[in-house]
């Protein structure tokens, strides 16, 4: 084969279709968001408000479960860039995407859904964990590690309670703060109140 039959060649079998996934997790999120829970969604459901055939849906995902954590992942947008130069402006980044995520209607009440039923669907939420919730956590704690590297941070900072103040206070603010869309500054007052006290001592 040459090579430019290799890159031409098509794969065996039915191409995917874009169209129709994105109006299968579309519909996924729009029906958890009115208030079906994950117990009472149903392929059947999916299938008939997206207007595909229960075969076009088990052709990309084997179980329910599997569309669910690819649904609920789509709500969490890529991970923002960090310029690595100051571990107080990283911060402020990964939070304010936090404040952003939950500036979103949809996002907020399939989340809090999803999350109401974490002990019932104890896999399903440590899958979802795995791929939308780890990659944020891990990007903090390499800001907070690379914090106390440089000097910017106590060096005998403990990183998980200083992770639980910076994300716990975010998601305070937006289940349980005032009603309304959150402060632009928020992530900015959070991370300056935090690392008043992770700072080194002068």
């Amino acid at each position: 084969m040459t090579i430019q039959e290799s890159t031409t060649a098509r794969p065996a079998g039915r191409p995917r279709s874009e169209k129709a996934e994105k109006a299968i997790i579309e519909t996924t999120l729009d029906l958890i968001a009115e208030g079906m829970g994950v117990s009472e969604l149903t392929i059947e459901a999916i299938a008939s408000r997206a207007g595909v055939g229960k075969t076009t849906i088990y052709r990309r995902w084997s179980n329910k479960e599997d569309l669910v954590v690819d649904a609920l992942a789509t709500l969490k947008a890529p991970l923002p860039a960090l310029a690595g130069e100051s571990v107080r402006d990283d911060l402020i980044v990964l939070l304010d995407a936090m404040r952003s995520e939950a500036g979103q209607s949809r996002s907020r009440c399939v989340m809090n859904i999803a999350m109401s039923e974490a002990d019932r669907y104890p896999r399903l939420m440590e899958r979802f964990m795995k791929r939308a919730v780890e990659p944020r956590k891990l990007a903090m704690r390499g800001t907070l590690e690379r914090g106390i590297a440089s000097g910017e941070l106590r060096p005998d900072l403990d990183i998980d309670l200083a992770m639980a103040m910076l994300s716990g206070t975010m998601m305070h603010n937006t289940k349980w703060g005032p009603p309304g869309d959150l402060p632009l500054d928020l992530a900015e007052r959070i991370v300056d109140a935090v690392m008043a006290g992770i700072a080194p001592h002068s």
